[in-house]
């Protein structure tokens, strides 16, 4: 046996005896399950609007984009879409990615350096995370969702620029990040505002065009707002929306969408439908926050912000069984232990959509409520 054997059998029994091991659930072709796992948050991921744009997108374009985005990675449909998704955000330009992981690591790598103080929450998603650590900047990490903690970091610092970056709907608890706040304090040091609207696009603000909308800051030139395409817009894909300034420098710097090949067509063609639906539909941003109120009033849970909420077990071999237990009954749920949230707090974490029927919801309350109850 090598060393690195020994090491990862070492590192798999540990993650086994503290029930932190993670496996693949494969979806079934034709899966009855009620997914409320996932962030399918419109429920467009298998819209037959949404699929036949792919399909198209696919014959017209092919199925890869064949290169990075400065060779050969962008088409027309790449820059159509990034013009209607800027219009539709209010901001000044778009560019597309591969993932919102690799926009979120654009960003900070591209607009920070040795000379940048960087001012991260503590609940900021991983991506964000991993931007800071090859941003080479100077990193202070605040309490959650604390304006007065960045201000204090920001009027501290030596270096000559900063960043202050948060989540806008957090990914585990699904509150909302006081943005106007943060953008005020920002705004007193010259700094700029990164905000990641993963959770946000099609859930929250006027239309689901997201937290910095609806507190009406879209559009300053001092925010840059990261989106994924793969939750309310049910394909795959990022982007980043900023001052036609930033994107330049972007497309000049940032190595994850320099090295990376372009987005394929298909996701292109599916999230622009998707985004057209959502534009024409606006209710359904609506619908997805009223199924979640009512999912979490049923449970006895805190009524959540936006489409997320959390049944809080504090142990991972309970969350882990009341998960398959679930799964068992026909509902898929997520199961979130560390590293994804802190020690005691693990969970199951429930995704509402704006495409469940009454009879969905009802089986989600009944099968989490006795899941938890077996395990409390």
């Amino acid at each position: 046996m090598t060393a690195y054997d020994a090491w990862l059998r070492k590192a798999a029994d540990e993650r086994d005896r503290d029930g932190l091991t993670r496996r693949l659930h494969p979806r079934e072709r034709n899966s009855q399950l009620v997914d409320v796992a996932g962030n399918d948050y419109l429920g467009l991921a298998r819209d037959p609007r949404v699929v036949a744009a792919a399909a198209d997108a696919a014959r017209t374009w092919g199925a890869g984009s064949t290169g990075s985005r400065l060779v050969t990675g962008t088409t027309e449909l790449h820059t159509a879409f990034e013009i209607e998704l800027a219009a539709f955000m209010n901001a000044d330009a778009a560019l597309l990615f591969s993932s919102g992981y690799c926009a979120n690591l654009a960003v900070l790598q591209a607009l920070a350096d040795d000379d940048t103080l960087v001012v991260s929450d503590a609940g900021n998603h991983a991506s964000l995370i991993d931007g800071c650590r090859l941003a080479r900047a100077h990193t202070t990490v605040v309490p959650h969702a604390d304006p007065e903690a960045v201000a204090r970091a920001l009027s501290n610092r030596t270096q000559t620029r900063a960043i202050v970056v948060t989540d806008s709907v957090f990914s585990v608890d699904g509150d909302l990040a006081p943005v106007a706040e943060l953008h005020a304090a920002a705004r007193t040091y010259d700094a700029l505002l990164v905000v990641d609207e993963a959770h946000a696009l099609g859930v929250v603000g006027a239309g689901g065009r997201g937290l910095v909308h609806g507190a009406g800051l879209a559009g300053e030139a001092d925010i840059v707002r990261t989106v994924t395409l793969s939750k309310s817009l049910g394909s795959q894909g990022g982007a980043v929306l900023a001052s036609r300034a930033v994107v330049d420098h972007l497309v000049n710097t940032g190595r994850s969408f320099i090295f990376d090949t372009g987005l394929a067509p298909a996701c292109v063609g599916a999230a622009r439908r998707a985004l057209q639906i959502l534009d024409a539909s606006p209710q359904l941003a609506d619908d997805v926050r009223r199924h979640a109120r009512r999912i979490a009033a049923e449970l006895g849970v805190a009524p959540p912000d936006a489409a997320i909420l959390s049944v809080v077990l504090g142990d991972p071999q309970r969350a882990l069984a009341a998960a398959e237990r679930c799964r068992d009954a026909g509902v898929a749920v997520g199961c979130f232990r560390p590293p994804s949230v802190p020690a005691g707090t693990d969970r199951l974490r429930v995704t509402a959509r704006a495409d469940l029927t009454d009879d969905d919801i009802a089986r989600v309350v009944e099968t989490v409520a006795a899941a938890a109850k077996e395990q409390a």
